[in-house]
């Protein structure tokens, strides 16, 4: 259950940061366009990808999320886990930004420069890279190992001891 539930927290992944980063950067191109007709076409397709891919992906993530932690509550203990979800907060509140600024834009109630969209697009790709680091590398993960091994040791020994126990 835990596989299957991992396989969808990372489709959901994939769906809504793919589909941030595309729309932020159609949204830069958007800001430039002169044409009418692409303008509507940019219009559409800034909106699909948020509504069809971006947000569903955000909920599937959210969800699956809830259902790794339901599944084994001591990762609330780790810290690594208490930075991913400050990641998450501030990752949900540029996808917000994205979709309330894109509307406004598509309405002329404001005007939306390439250099923001791409500020956004830098901004959200950084969050990324900061969460996966959390989640790989887990920098602040010595309680859960200390837990495992049941003793304190550094974390090098800690890790060594959990591999050479098979797990």
């Amino acid at each position: 259950m835990v596989a299957w539930t991992l396989v969808f927290h990372i489709i959901g992944l994939v769906f809504w940061l793919g589909s941030l980063l595309v729309v932020t950067q159609i949204l830069a191109i958007h800001t430039e366009e002169t044409s009418p007709e692409t303008r509507v076409t940019l219009e559409r397709l800034e909106m699909k990808l948020l509504k069809g891919l971006a947000h569903p992906g955000a909920a599937m993530m959210v969800i699956t999320g809830f259902l790794l932690v339901f599944q084994d509550p001591l990762y609330l203990r780790e810290h690594w886990l208490h930075g991913k979800l400050l990641l998450v907060i501030i990752l949900v509140a540029l996808d917000l930004r994205v979709a309330f600024r894109a509307r406004a834009f598509q309405e002329g109630k404001i005007e939306l420069s390439r250099r923001e969209c791409m500020a956004l697009h830098g901004a959200i790709s950084l969050v990324f890279f900061a969460i996966l680091i959390l989640v790989l590398i887990k920098p602040f993960g010595l309680h859960r190992r200390q837990a495992q091994t049941g003793r304190a040791g550094n974390a090098v020994t800690s890790g060594l001891s959990s591999f050479n126990k098979g797990g």
